[in-house]
């Protein structure tokens, strides 16, 4: 819980440290951005590892995995490096899959994380740092790769909303079968 706390934690920082103009600040805001990117790995590593897996820890993870790549991407939008219809995709998917997660929790139903899901949040995690640098590295157009790369993550985005929801339904129409 303490790694899912510190990426919370690091999102305002992140977004604190776009905002200053300064030559690396962009390139501080990256690595800050990975060494958040990595609490989550490491956090679902260690909580298998030693059999520390929670309800609460398994709430909070998607959580805030949202707060540190909707807050990075937020300020994205606000220096022009995202679009703003991408970060509506990304948002309104969000907000709707946390709707279906209220229901989902209210019903006492488990909807496991899917693999799109998955790939989303690491194409996305790929995908910010390349737009918070935003110059080329050694001839690799960062700026566009990490804007086709977000783009690529709102697709996989909205099939994993598409994903989620039905398993959601799914289950909602097994359980009623079985009663």
């Amino acid at each position: 819980m303490i790694l899912t706390y510190a990426r919370m934690f690091v999102a305002p920082v992140i977004m604190w440290t776009l905002m200053i103009n300064g030559r690396y600040m962009g390139w501080i805001a990256a690595i800050l951005f990975v060494l958040g990117s990595l609490t989550d790995w490491f956090d679902g590593y260690f909580a298998r590892l030693w059999g520390s897996e929670s309800n609460m820890g398994k709430f909070m993870d998607p959580i805030a995995d949202k707060i540190l790549v909707l807050g990075s991407i937020l300020i994205l939008l606000t220096m022009g490096r995202v679009d703003p219809f991408m970060v509506f995709l990304l948002v309104g998917r969000d907000i709707f899959i946390g709707g279906i997660r209220a229901v989902a929790a209210a019903n006492q139903i488990i909807i496991a994380a899917k693999p799109f899901g998955k790939w989303k949040t690491a194409t996305q995690m790929l995908a910010i740092p390349c737009l918070m640098i935003y110059e080329p590295l050694w001839g690799l157009p960062l700026p566009d790769v990490g804007y086709f790369l977000l783009w690529f993550s709102v697709v996989l985005s909205l099939i994993s909303g598409v994903e989620y929801t039905y398993g959601y339904f799914s289950k909602v129409k097994t359980d009623s079968i079985q009663n």
